[in-house]
């Protein structure tokens, strides 16, 4: 199928005018979404200039193939619609990380297609050239093999491969977080010997390889099978970096790639001068660095030791033999005295409470407690749960309000006067060894300081180590309570306790 009649041309007025519309769209999107009451309108906002910025680039000349376009677009609306409706909020970060690789896969492939497109350019000229030497000079066309095509300017040559790599990498890195997530392969981290070596050859020969066809643009049609090598060994690399890091730094590790794919959008948006594509890229790679770096140093670890630290492998420091040292355990109807006797009380939500999908029950027995003139408050620490503002989407969709939720720093200096915190699945961002042993592989990472509370209680199935493979020390804290079983169910037995009393 051919392009509409009223094709626009890529550098009228209207295309542009069309393309800041939709990157400021996103922009205020954005901007909304910095606040749990705004962040889904800023989500529609963001969507409505996506739209605007689709729109504009189906009705640029030259887009033809309408037949996929639209099959395309269909088959994407549908399974993305079907999926988000059907995904459990405990399968989020596995979500984001799958969705995230899909941006990085479209645009390696973007990046390949455009490589394509000068190929084919450069056959289209030397066929045109050769058939022209054949009329006016009688040379067969067949004799001639030593015509060189166009030769790509390096401003479109350097994006296209940086696109190409840096997509690459996102997209089968994302898949491997995606799989740890999903626990479709082990969450703790997997190596070969000598891998980091393996990875700075790899990366260095991806290097050499950008050189050489950036050298070499005119013979573009020689060296796609070097482009094509290229694309592998991104690949390749993508997965080798992601598979020795463990499940503990998830959160880091997606909010890296995010901002990966967002880097290559951007370097294929200036390879196909689409301003919205340059504008939405950057901004997705540096909010996404942002936060990158936002959360290592609330682990108090650079992203150079979480790349290749291989941190969340099951550890002997900060841990010790669970069988033998004595914890104290509550039933629920204790845990609601307690909590109904308390002044303040802090929660403080994991992944456990995700899992046991909690969070609506909490709210009931924060609502119950607030009856009761009890102050509560909630601790999130920012690499809580398995992605980037886990606890925080939790706790806005059971309508927590806001100014409850307090960021690690704030709430740290308050909780040694805090009558009690209610752990319910946060296991490494509560474990004291952070703070006291430095054996442990988590010395060092801020934490939320509950074993200052004057009494702590732990809703939790069993005693089992938490996703970083480390036991934590403070089950054993003479503070501390167990409160066994599933969280939700705990916690409503709690609230029943509550209006009891």
């Amino acid at each position: 199928m051919s392009a509409p009649l009223a094709a626009l041309s890529p550098d009228s007025a209207i295309v542009a005018i069309l393309y800041i519309l939709s990157f400021s769209l996103f922009i205020y999107g954005l901007k909304l979404g910095t606040h749990p009451t705004s962040a889904r309108r800023g989500n529609l906002v963001a969507a409505v200039g996506m739209a605007i910025a689709v729109a504009t680039t189906l009705g640029l000349k030259g887009i033809g193939n309408w037949g996929i376009i639209i099959a395309g677009i269909l088959v994407g609306t549908i399974i993305g619609a079907v999926a988000s409706k059907r995904v459990k909020m405990t399968e989020m970060p596995q979500m984001v990380a799958l969705y995230n690789g899909l941006g990085g896969g479209a645009i390696a492939l973007i990046a390949w297609a455009e490589y394509r497109h000068w190929v084919h350019q450069g056959e289209v000229l030397k066929d045109e050239v050769s058939n022209l030497l054949t009329i006016h000079s009688g040379i067969p066309g067949g004799a001639i093999t030593s015509l060189e095509g166009p030769s790509v300017p390096l401003e479109v040559m350097i994006p296209t491969l940086l696109a190409m790599i840096v997509g690459s990498i996102s997209f089968w890195g994302s898949n491997v977080a995606f799989g740890k997530l999903q626990e479709l392969i082990p969450s703790q981290p997997m190596g070969l010997p000598g891998q980091k070596i393996i990875n700075g050859v790899l990366l260095l020969a991806l290097i050499a390889g950008c050189v050489v066809l950036g050298m070499n643009a005119e013979y573009m049609d020689l060296n796609q099978p070097l482009f094509i090598l290229m694309l592998v060994g991104a690949a390749v690399l993508g997965v080798m970096v992601v598979m020795p890091i463990g499940g503990a730094d998830m959160p880091v590790v997606i909010s890296l790639l995010n901002a990966f794919t967002g880097l290559s959008a951007a370097a294929a948006g200036i390879a196909l001068d689409n301003t919205a594509l340059i504008v939405a890229g950057t901004l997705v790679g540096s909010s996404g660095t942002i936060l990158t770096l936002e959360m290592a140093t609330a682990m108090n670890r650079s992203v150079a030791n979480i790349l290749f630290a291989g941190f969340g492998s099951p550890a002997t420091g900060g841990g010790g033999d669970q069988e033998q040292r004595p914890y104290r355990s509550m039933n629920a109807q204790d845990a609601a005295i307690q909590l109904a006797y308390a002044d303040s009380v802090v929660i403080v939500p994991g992944y456990g409470l995700a899992v046991a999908q909690a969070q609506h029950a909490v709210k009931e027995m924060a609502d119950e407690l607030n009856k009761k003139g009890v102050t509560v408050n909630y601790a999130i620490h920012p690499v809580a749960g398995r992605m980037p503002g886990h606890m925080n989407v939790l706790l806005a969709e059971a309508d927590v309000p806001y100014e409850q939720l307090k960021e690690m720093d704030e709430i740290n200096p308050d909780l040694p006067q805090t009558d009690v915190c209610v752990v319910i699945g946060a296991n490494d961002v509560t474990n004291p060894a952070a703070k006291t042993d430095e054996s442990s592989p988590i010395y060092g990472m801020p934490i939320i300081e509950v074993d200052e509370a004057q009494q702590v209680l732990v809703l939790k199935r069993s005693m089992s180590a938490g996703f970083a493979g480390i036991d934590n020390d403070l089950f054993y804290n003479e503070k501390t309570a167990m409160v066994f079983g599933d969280a939700k169910g705990t916690v409503q037995d709690i609230v029943t306790e509550l209006g009891n009393l």
